[in-house]
């Protein structure tokens, strides 16, 4: 480990943690996240939008991951047209993802922003809402990939990045069902149990060599599309915006967190 590890590893354990309430509202300085480059998953819809969007205005570099490309576009413009840092697109399907086209993602990132400073794990996918025992196996093993396996790989090859700045920050996004489970919520609620695992893991297997952090999110009942399928006769302006919600996600990639570790932060009430 480098001299400069080892300092910022001995900062993070000294430092006094933020508790949820702070983190849920917190209260951001305009230029919290300068200098800073994160990449968000699922960035062309939803929270996931409104993260790079976020993260962009608070003067971060943004690094749009998704599917669809004309999504991204979209982001990538909105970001330019509010005077943000130029982002970058990349496309990536992380059904069909393999590890190897991971890691050149890790290499192009390297080539062309040298580190990366923090990771938002936002994109999953809700498979159906129905017994277990009669779910279908297909659908079970596209949600276990994308929300869980996929995280792993990408959280695993963009490591050595992220391992290699000052404080690396990763956020994973659970749910009330990943931490409390659900009947009905099937393959959902278990991949999102084995995000707040894996968010376990790696903090307790580099808490003490890295100044690396890992948390989770999980955002609570908000007005998305995904939201709508779960909870189709609700009605969605009882509901928070993603905007509402972004405190959090500010919060956790900027340095006043350093020194949380290994917590899944509720962002609204249980």
């Amino acid at each position: 480990m480098t001299d400069k590890s080892t300092q910022s590893a001995t900062q993070n354990k000294t430092t006094p943690s933020l508790n949820h309430d702070d983190i849920r509202n917190f209260n951001a300085q305009e230029d919290c996240l300068a200098g800073k480059r994160i990449l968000v998953t699922g960035a062309g819809s939803g929270i996931g939008r409104v993260a790079a969007l976020t993260y962009a205005r608070y003067g971060a570099t943004v690094l749009l991951l998704g599917r669809t490309n004309s999504k991204l576009e979209t982001v990538y413009d909105e970001i330019e047209g509010a005077g943000g840092k130029q982002p970058a697109i990349l496309p990536m399907d992380l059904e069909k993802a393999d590890y190897n086209e991971m890691r050149n993602l890790a290499l192009l990132i390297e080539n062309e922003f040298g580190q990366l400073d923090g990771v938002l794990h936002n994109a999953s996918i809700l498979g159906d809402l129905t017994p277990l025992e009669m779910y279908d196996v297909d659908t079970f093993a596209k949600v276990m990939h994308i929300n869980a396996t996929a995280t792993f790989m990408l959280t695993q090859a963009l490591l050595p990045l992220v391992k290699d700045t000052d404080n690396g920050s990763i956020v994973f996004t659970s749910s009330t069902v990943g931490t409390h489970p659900r009947a009905f919520w099937g393959a959902y609620a278990l991949s999102k149990q084995a995000v707040e695992g894996m968010s376990d893991i790696f903090t307790q297997e580099t808490q003490n060599t890295t100044s690396l952090r890992f948390n989770c999110i999980n955002p609570g009942g908000t007005r998305t599309n995904m939201r709508a399928h779960a909870y189709p006769g609700e009605n969605p302006m009882t509901l928070k915006t993603p905007e509402e919600i972004m405190a959090g996600y500010i919060c956790l990639m900027s340095d006043e967190s350093i020194g949380v570790r290994g917590q899944v932060v509720a962002l609204q009430a249980i």
